[in-house]
């Protein structure tokens, strides 16, 4: 049966077009359940014994939800006891057109077969499809078209010849003129809380619903403590007017009445309004992107140099926050003021399931309680739960529902538990959903893509590939490493010049274009190392073995090969497709200890020794052109083999030879991005490192200055070389303390299509354009980088994907976003270690260097440990002293002693494990002493990996 739709449309050029749509009915489509004789259904879905416990629902009974009771109670439908549900294709497409997130997790709710979720096409069966009336809105179209489809299935399982009895479905809405329509129309028809709450023996069930806009109001006070969002339409206008600003709002880690939004503008346009103050927050949380309107320029104000955080008992609604905002405004009083503003109404909402712990109420039998999120940027969240008992001590997931104006905090639910706190599992779990690491084990459609095994290098593959098997090649990396990118060779040519290759892992050999593995690949966008722990972007038959350079197999390779002379000038640059076959795969300190050993002069030895001076040709090159060496200590634990805990800790030495390796992959990376921009200026993919704002500086200049150094920031090559002169007489670890400030200087290196932008710099390199191609294990982007050169060269042939410069925009901005989340989920993870490691070690007094000056604290850096954190001077104990923040030094004075930048001090380092979720690596001052000033613990940021110098 075919139903047809004619109706006219203007074009855009003026003309009118006809357009006729046909929709398709049909009379076979099958219900889906098994009590039913008359649909012919090979595997049916929906079971005869369709039974839970319900004091409402005594019966065997299907659930229908509408759109709503899917986009808001997800979490309760992907309950193991929630079974036997049909959706309904005008919600499938609803919610697909409302909430891609929502809809996926619907997706792998229908997919999975023990929860017997059917799928029923009701807008092309004949029975159930409904035409929308004049007048008519498009909501109350699809109401209705789920009310008759609810009605055709009540009706459709009575009259089939069953010998189920008593077989009845519910519709569940939580739309009161929904309801109302479906009662008139004799279904069976109950709110989601109401039957919910009905399910005998499931209580856990009911904490999570997400609340009602009915149920937020019973559970606010009547004080109104923020000001309205503004409606959209009239956001639209003041953003289209300049009135107001649209920005993404980035909460404070270091205080909660603080936050600033990032507002992109074009090239160097974009700026940053500072908010602070509850009122002025206005109920935005961490990421949403968010109205702000610009105060007067006589209110604007500098962001606040006090820690503060929203720690402790829980605040009433009607507390007031005086005394922390009376704090913000003095330090502010004392600063030079930056554009500041309030938030005005919410564009666009980023709330996601947060892990945290339950603070449980201090009142007997109360069912609301405050949960903790263990990300401080994200406010408290109020939630109702009745298991407070259980849940105390384990690690939870909460969604926030909503945030009334007359709430201190937002109203949300319970997800579900992660496990108990403080165990190594449970908190690398926390820890991987905070950063949104996709850790799941790779699904059956991924891995059906890998070769079948024994699997070998066939005579095809050797006819397209350049036979270097002869070579001396070998691979460098760290010790315990599996996964072996890139390998290198170096020998002399019979003109008396040197052939260097740099041999990379084929993983696109492997991994074909649009492929279930290959779509994974990209959404996860890299490789996460975490301490004891990887999280691989492909699977490990790939990225341990068959992709991996090891030593005596044969592997296939992407070569890129120069000729030099011994100046280390490019002489020739080809790239090929190639079969190699490593001869060793060494540490770092095995191939420094064979340059260094004069009695070795095996073929080996001596294309390392090759490579290396080269390579310190090749950096002093690099140096004199104004890249940047900066400093960052990496921290490298020593794990116990069978308990896995930390037992010792050290900063990780560097040698010759990671700067040899280091050389190579920067120059082949340099080499490539040319050769694919050449070939695809529209589509390559690369990689740039944008100059910091001379803003970004500030703090570098203060503190060289303290010290009375000079540093120029005017280009790269001055601040280098400025850095390069910064010594201090008797102070050896200046300069890498400098370094270390100007690493924090330093904008994000980013990918981005070279035909979307105009600027490629490299400014850390010095280099005019760059990519990433020699660690396609690890990361998506060096596929993409070894797919347009195959292309360049004629090696492999192209596809639509490739050559389309907007999807490799798209493309660029996850890799970016992944890439980002991976770097602050290692440094979480050497976070973690760092606190096992100390528990187990006790207190220990270290030596450190006061890296940033407070309002009420220092930042003291330990260089042992790599490890940050800060000594706290508290200024609500009377016995406290007066606290002064210069600006000029800046120097804080408490008591008789003034701390600088740089100062040396010494402290004593201990574990607070006071709070279970936000364990704290606790500093207090021994030398110098200052007597009456007491010592909270403080918190600890993880320290950054090394720069790694974007190889």
């Amino acid at each position: 049966m075919l139903k047809s739709k004619t109706f006219v449309k203007k074009t855009r050029s003026g003309g009118v077009m006809k357009i006729v749509r046909e929709h398709y009915l049909r009379d076979d489509i099958w219900c889906g359940s098994e009590v039913c004789a008359e649909c012919k259904q090979e595997s049916a879905v929906l079971q005869r014994d369709a039974c839970i416990e319900s004091n409402l629902c005594t019966y065997p009974h299907y659930l229908i939800p509408d759109t709503n009771v899917v986009l808001h109670q997800i979490d309760v439908l992907e309950d193991p006891v929630i079974r036997n549900v049909i959706i309904l294709q005008t919600v499938l497409q609803e919610v697909r057109h409302r909430s891609a997130p929502v809809y996926k997790r619907l997706k792998d709710i229908i997919h999975e077969k023990e929860k017997h979720f059917y799928t029923f096409t009701n807008e092309h069966h004949r029975d159930t499809f409904i035409e929308r009336e004049p007048g008519e809105s498009a909501n109350d179209r699809n109401d209705r078209a789920i009310r008759v489809a609810t009605k055709w299935y009540s009706q459709h399982l009575k009259t089939s010849e069953s010998d189920a009895e008593g077989l009845k479905v519910v519709l569940l809405t939580n739309d009161q003129g929904n309801t109302q329509k479906a009662e008139e129309s004799s279904l069976l028809v109950y709110k989601c809380e109401e039957y919910i709450k009905s399910l005998i023996a499931n209580p856990e069930l009911v904490d999570r619903l997400a609340l009602s806009s009915d149920d937020k109001n019973e559970i606010t006070s009547s004080k109104v403590l923020f000001p309205e969002h503004l409606p959209l339409s009239r956001i639209q206008a003041g953003i289209k007017s300049g009135s107001f600003l649209q920005g993404s709002f980035r909460a404070s880690r270091d205080n909660y009445l603080e936050a600033t939004v990032f507002v992109q503008g074009e090239g160097e346009d974009s700026t940053e309004v500072l908010i602070q103050g509850l009122q002025n927050l206005n109920r935005a949380v961490h990421q949403d992107v968010v109205a702000v309107q610009l105060l007067p320029r006589n209110q604007w104000v500098a962001p606040s140099a006090v820690v503060l955080q929203d720690e402790g008992t829980a605040k009433d609604d009607d507390a007031e926050e005086e005394e922390e905002e009376k704090a913000l405004r003095i330090s502010a009083a004392e600063a030079a003021s930056k554009p500041t503003g309030k938030i005005v109404g919410i564009i666009k909402r980023s709330w996601r399931p947060y892990c945290g712990m339950l603070n449980a109420s201090q009142i007997k039998e109360s069912t609301r309680h405050l949960f903790t999120p263990a990300d401080r940027r994200i406010p408290r969240i109020r939630i109702e739960t009745r298991q407070s008992s259980t849940l105390a001590g384990q690690r939870i997931m909460v969604a926030i529902d909503g945030w009334p104006k007359h709430s201190r905090y937002p109203n949300g639910h319970f997800v579900r538990s992660l496990g108990s706190a403080g165990e190594k599992d449970t908190e690398q779990e926390v820890l991987l959903l905070e950063h949104d690491v996709p850790h799941q084990d790779f699904s059956q459609a991924v891995l059906s893509f890998l070769p079948k095994m024994p699997w070998a290098i066939t005579p095809e593959d050797m006819v397209k590939r350049e036979d270097l098997r002869h070579l001396t090649v070998c691979s460098v990396d760290p010790p315990g490493c599996t996964d072996i990118d890139d390998a290198l060779h170096c020998r002399e040519l019979d003109n008396g010049n040197l052939e260097v290759g740099v041999h990379i892992a084929d993983v696109s050999h492997f991994i074909r274009p649009g492929n279930a593995m290959d779509k994974e690949a990209a959404n996860r966008g890299t490789t996460v190392y975490l301490c004891g722990k990887r999280i691989d972007m492909v699977p490990e038959l790939l990225s341990s073995n068959l992709c991996s350079l090891r030593s005596n197999v044969e592997r296939m390779a992407f070569s890129c090969i120069w000729e030099m002379n011994d100046k280390a000038e490019i002489l020739k640059t080809r790239f090929t497709k190639s079969v190699i076959n490593s001869k060793a795969s060494l540490t770092y300190a095995e191939a420094q200890m064979r340059i260094d050993d004069t009695t070795m002069n095996d073929d080996i030895t001596q294309s390392l020794r090759g490579l290396n001076k080269l390579a310190k040709i090749l950096k002093r090159q690099r140096i004199e052109k104004g890249a940047l060496t900066l400093s960052s200590l990496e921290v490298r634990f020593h794990i116990d083999s069978e308990t896995h805990d930390p037992i010792d800790l050290q900063t990780k030495e560097l040698m010759e030879t990671n700067s040899m390796v280091e050389e190579f992959m920067l120059l082949a990376n340099i080499s490539v991005a040319q050769k694919i921009y050449d070939e695809f200026p529209d589509c390559a993919m690369l990689r740039k490192h944008p100059a910091p704002p001379p803003s970004n500086y500030d703090i570098l200049l203060k503190a060289a200055k303290s010290k009375n150094v000079e540093i120029h920031t005017d280009s790269a090559k001055a601040l280098a070389d400025s850095l390069d002169g910064a010594k201090v007489d008797g102070f050896p670890y200046f300069n890498t303390l400098l370094r270390i400030l100007a690493t924090r200087c330093m904008m994000q290196a980013v990918y981005f299509c070279s035909g979307m932008d105009s600027d490629f710099h490299h400014y850390g390199l010095a280099s005019p354009i760059y990519t990433h191609f020699t660690s396609p294990i690890r990361r998506y982007a060096d596929i993409i980088v070894h797919r347009l050169l195959a292309v360049a060269i004629a090696a492999d042939s192209t596809y639509p994907d490739l050559m389309d410069k907007h999807k490799q925009s798209a493309l660029a901005n996850n890799l970016n976003y992944r890439h980002k989340m991976s770097q602050y989920a290692q440094r979480a993870s050497v976070a973690f270690h760092t606190q096992l490691f100390f528990k187990s070690r006790g207190i220990l007094n270290e030596a450190g260097y006061v890296l940033f000056v407070r309002k009420n604290a220092i930042i003291v850096l330990i260089p042992k440990f790599g490890l940050e954190g800060t000594v706290f001077f508290d200024t609500k104990d009377k016995a406290a002293p007066n606290l002064v923040f210069d600006e000029e030094g800046p120097t804080l004075k408490v008591e008789q002693h003034n701390f600088c930048i740089f100062d040396k001090v010494k402290v004593t380092i201990s574990l607070d494990a006071s709070n279970i979720q936000h364990q704290k690596i606790r500093m207090a001052l021994i030398d110098p002493v200052i007597p009456g000033v007491s010592v909270p613990a403080p918190d600890v940021e993880p320290q950054a990996k090394k720069p790694k110098l974007d190889r």
